[in-house]
């Protein structure tokens, strides 16, 4: 177990097995009981979604519906660089969640101060929840498709009871998947990847290479969206290498072959047309089958988001049993999955993108580089608001080169580029330049002596006014 100096050593690691379970509240001891096979399994079925197939289209027509396509070895580099990049955030977020026993949006207590860490964590519930509720939505249309037998508000209901109960017990889900359900996804992805090869494919070179980084802002969004979710698992793992293994490797891999499936799907079969691309799987010889392991697993998905929520509700209220707030959360979600349907996807991902990205880089810097892992966890910790700074600099950043296309966020974010002279260019990658300057910034912020800054304690100093996380 790594050693780490008394101001982040607030959370009680105890080595755990496969009967540990996740404590109720956060005054517990944590089990770091998911080793790196638990961890690929775990990152290897959140890399593959439903969602993910349809949303193949935001990388084949970046620009919107009715623009030129990109090409066949334009779409398959944005979406093998956009998951390396998005992978490596989720892999670098979860490392500090390994390395303290924290969950991540208490790690964030470290980053801006326990009073200021709320606003990220209210932006995290909004996140889960919305995500969850997408996720309830794509199961029951997905299962309808298979079995129509029964109405979708019967499968959204079935759904979001497995999902409560998987959140109750979130490792036991977790052994779940590794046992029994990784497998067979693996074997449905190969399969419908050999199947869709069988089609003939246009030439490698034909289509545009215009919106490559908007599509590749895309496929960042859709990794990156769980990066704040990182910790809340990774802080089970053995060790800090099996946490940034498994997210890396297990999520980077899977989100790849989804989205390669869905580009494929949509060249040859669905001609284009994303909502034909339920139907093109079922449409294969054994299709049905396979498609029905697809959308059962999407299950994890749905349990990941509604856990999380739970836990990120935890840094508000840290006494809360977990198992009442995954249960409340779960009917709420699922109510709200009965009454809302899906829309605005692509916008919901460009601006999970524009929020979470900047974020993520200065939680980067800051731990690894600025603070080197110095943080204070506790309910009394700091205010940080000089941390703001990077964050809404990446933010901005973002938003100037791809501010989605919500007409009326547009229009504003188009005239403040207008006031500062500011014209994108095509090679500019919102993801990429928000990172950089929030990183950028960050650096600067940390490294550059202030007044009456005090040195941050090195390993082995206590710190008489720490109180436990609780």
């Amino acid at each position: 177990m790594a050693t780490v100096s008394p101001a982040i050593a607030e959370f009680t690691k105890l080595p755990g097995d496969r009967h540990s379970e996740v404590s109720r509240t956060l005054a517990e001891p944590v089990p770091q009981a998911l080793s790196l096979v638990d961890q690929l399994g775990l990152w290897g079925n959140l890399g593959v979604s439903l969602l993910g197939f349809t949303g193949a289209i935001f990388v084949l027509q970046p620009l919107g519906t009715g623009t030129p396509e990109l090409s066949l070895a334009a779409a398959l580099t944005s979406i093998l660089l956009g998951t390396v990049l998005g992978s490596l955030g989720i892999a670098l977020a979860g490392v500090p969640g390994a390395r303290t026993g924290a969950p991540a949006m208490v790690l964030l207590r470290g980053l801006f101060g326990a009073d200021l860490s709320y606003l990220p964590t209210v932006l995290n519930v909004l996140q889960c929840l919305g995500w969850g509720i997408f996720e309830l939505v794509t199961i029951s249309f997905a299962a309808h498709t298979v079995a129509p037998s029964l109405p979708r508000w019967g499968y959204v209901l079935i759904a979001g009871a497995a999902t409560g109960l998987l959140a109750v017990r979130p490792l036991g889900a977790i052994r779940i998947l590794r046992r029994y359900v990784t497998g067979a996804v693996v074997v449905v992805l190969a399969y419908l990847f050999i199947q869709l090869l069988r089609h003939p494919l246009p030439a490698f070179g034909h289509g545009t290479w215009s919106g490559f980084w908007a599509a590749t802002d895309t496929v960042v969004a859709a990794a990156i969206s769980f990066a704040p979710l990182a910790a809340d698992y990774t802080r089970h793992s053995r060790s800090q290498r099996a946490a940034f293994t498994g997210a890396f490797v297990g999520y980077g891999t899977t989100q790849v072959l989804c989205y390669v499936i869905g580009l494929l799907a949509l060249l040859t079969i669905a001609h284009g047309d994303p909502n034909h691309i339920y139907g093109a799987f079922i449409a294969l010889p054994v299709g049905t089958v396979g498609f029905a392991v697809l959308a059962a697993r999407e299950l994890d998905q749905s349990f990941a988001n509604v856990y999380s929520t739970a836990v990120s509700t935890q840094n508000l209220r840290p006494l809360w049993d977990r198992r009442v707030l995954a249960v409340v959360i779960a009917v709420v979600t699922t109510a709200l999955a009965l009454a809302l349907n899906i829309a605005d996807y692509e916008n919901f991902l460009v601006l999970l993108g524009s929020v979470f990205v900047p974020m993520f880089a200065v939680l980067v810097v800051d731990f690894f580089v600025v603070s080197k892992g110095r943080w204070d966890l506790s309910a009394s910790a700091r205010t940080r608001w000089v941390m703001l700074i990077p964050w809404a600099a990446g933010f901005a950043v973002y938003q100037l080169i791809n501010p989605g296309y919500i007409s009326w966020w547009v229009s504003a974010w188009k005239w403040i580029a207008r006031q500062i002279g500011f014209t994108p260019a095509g090679w500019m990658s919102a993801s990429i330049l928000s990172f950089c300057v929030a990183a950028a910034v960050t650096l600067v912020i940390g490294l550059v002596p202030r007044p009456g800054r005090r040195r941050q304690p090195g390993p082995g100093t206590q710190q008489p006014d720490s109180q436990p996380a609780r």
